[in-house]
This record gives structure tokens, sequence and C-alpha cells, in this order.
């Protein structure tokens, strides 16, 4: 698994050979910096740790600052391990938006946007009372009966409920590559990818 930091500009779309118009997401892609490279003999697993996204180091803390100054970089505000990297790699190497190429499929990895506390029509698309008659002046959106008597005597886990929505981390499997802006580190993928504007995501091929 290798792969690339980037953040979630937003989306748009464009226009194939056909005519038809895709949907489709840009991501800033890198530059990534080699920050660590784990070995087997010293952290008993290899990967490569790469860091994207610079910040001041009055934000950092002493500890981040000399991590970093190892690698020769400034602080970086995301950093991700990668384990089997498809090339190798030494400390302070950059890896650019180029390690992906124009039609190959990847996954995307990222938190979605958080909904907070909703209820079980826009939690869990119930539907309500309201496509049925059954005389509640009130009760459009409850949930009804949760399915417990005396016996079991409590509610079973997993139940669909109202909670906390969204927020979550979530991959999103074989996106087309259809354009890579290398002048600019800008990936264009076919779909959405999880998260709000500016968001980091994992870009894994």
């Amino acid at each position: 698994m290798s792969g690339l930091i980037g953040k979630k500009i937003g989306m748009t779309s464009i226009f194939d050979e056909s005519g038809k118009n895709i949907p489709c997401t840009v991501i800033e892609v890198g530059p990534c910096v080699v920050t660590q490279v784990r070995t087997e003999e010293v952290d008993g697993y290899s990967a490569v740790q790469l860091g994207f996204d610079d910040k001041a180091d009055k934000n950092a803390s002493k500890a981040a600052i000399g991590h970093f100054k190892k690698a020769g970089t400034p602080v970086k505000r995301k950093v991700v391990e990668f384990q089997d990297f498809d090339e190798e790699l030494s400390l302070g190497d950059v890896v650019t938006v180029e390690h992906f190429a124009e039609g190959e499929f990847v996954d995307v990895v990222g938190t979605s946007k958080g909904k907070g506390f909703q209820g079980v029509v826009k939690r869990h698309n119930f539907g309500g009372v309201g496509q049925a008659t059954h005389g509640q002046h009130n009760r459009l959106r409850a949930p009804g009966s949760i399915g417990a008597a005396s016996y079991p005597a409590r509610v079973f886990k997993g139940m669909r409920m109202a909670g906390q929505m969204g927020g979550d981390t979530v991959k999103v499997q074989n996106l087309k590559v259809l354009k890579v802006v290398s002048e600019k580190n800008l990936l264009v993928v076919k779909g959405c990818v999880p998260g709000h504007k500016n968001a980091y995501v994992t870009v894994v091929k």
C-alpha cells in the first residue's frame, strides 16, 4: 500500500471524449516529505512516514520540531505512515503527485462531515409515520417500538436509533484518476470523497 496525503479542494465536473459530464473531486496531493523510515530491526515493522502541509514552529512542540529537523523539513500538520511502499525512500525524500498516473484507480480515506445528534429519519432513512396514516398528530419522525419486552428485558446492541452522525473515518474505493496536474500538485478523481473542503485525505493505490 503506497500513497500520499492530500487536501480536498472541492468538487467540479469535466467532459470526457464522448461529451459526457463527469462529476469529480479536486485534491491537492503532496508534495509529501519522508519524515521517518520504520525498519524491522528498530521498530518491529517496516513503513514510511510522510508529512504534509507546513505549519509554524511556534505552533509545534519542541519534540515535533526536533523530529522534523532530522528530515531537514519544516514542521508538518499531517503525518501518515504507509506500509509496503512501492519504491525505496530515504529520510528527507520528497514524493509528488506524479506518484499517480492518469487512468489508474485509487482509494481515498478521510473523515466524513459531522452532522451532530440526528434522529432516525435522517440517520437511518426511516420512513416516519407520514407514509401511511396512523392517526398521530405529533409522532411523524419517531423511531417507534425498539422491540424489547419482559424477555429479553433489554435493548439489543446495534439497534438503529437516534445518535451521533458523521465524523467517521470513511474509505471510498476504486476512484478513477482523471487528471494529474503536476505543476499545481492537483489530482482530479472521478466521484466524491469524504470530508469538508480543505479536509485532509489519504490517497492510496
